[in-house]
């Protein structure tokens, strides 16, 4: 069987079959993360992850003939189609960007203009719109459960998405900070949980805010 090679953010991971083992890892993070979905969206976002494997099929849908297109111009895109179908195909070229940049680029939006809790509140807010566009269609029949998941439960697959991609990778003094920034921010258990492996206990959410 042909084996195919998977980018992770430290290296490059050589597997036998791409969609299985991203099943296999989605639930294994599922599980870790204490993420509790509908069978249909884990499938979406194993299905996600195997699209978005092929570099050609990812800047099909998140990047144009510059570079990776802005979210905030995704959002555009989608306030300003003439059509209905229009307007979905936009805010699920937005919710899967989001999910998947936020889940495999997190190290890459430290640096970036923005935080990571633009990244969630966009994607989480874009499939969220998304359910509630697709109300009583055939898409909806058929997704609507997916999309108001994935718009509840955005941040928590980014936790999910975060350990698929950082399989390999280790823990450093950097790597600790960003943790605990990305908790104070979002909320992430994932993100908590890490640092609870690493002996820093966090504050309760409420303390935390009082702190900021």
């Amino acid at each position: 069987m042909a084996r195919t090679s998977v980018q992770a953010e430290t290296g490059l991971l050589q597997v036998s079959n791409l969609r299985e083992y991203f099943r296999e890892s989605v639930a294994d993070a599922m599980a870790s993360n204490r993420v509790i979905a509908d069978h249909h969206t884990s499938y979406y976002v194993v299905n996600l992850l195997t699209l978005f494997a092929d570099v050609e099929a990812f800047n099909e849908v998140v990047c144009g003939k510059e570079g990776r297109k802005p979210l905030a111009l995704m959002l555009n895109d989608a306030l300003e189609a003439p059509t209905q179908d229009e307007r979905c195909r936009e805010l699920r070229r937005l919710g899967d960007a989001a999910l998947f940049l936020a889940g495999f680029f997190a190290r890459d939006l430290q640096e970036a203009i923005v935080d990571m809790d633009y990244f969630v509140s966009m994607g989480g807010t874009a499939y969220s719109s998304l359910s509630v566009e697709t109300r009583g269609t055939a898409r909806g029949r058929a997704f609507g459960v997916v999309f108001e998941e994935l718009g509840e439960k955005f941040q928590q697959f980014v936790d999910v998405l975060n350990d698929v991609s950082s399989q390999t990778s280790s823990a450093s003094d950097v790597d600790l900070v960003h943790q605990y920034q990305l908790w104070l921010k979002t909320g992430s258990e994932r993100a908590r949980r890490l640092l609870r492996e690493q002996g820093i206990e966090t504050l309760n959410s409420a303390t935390a805010e009082r702190c900021h």
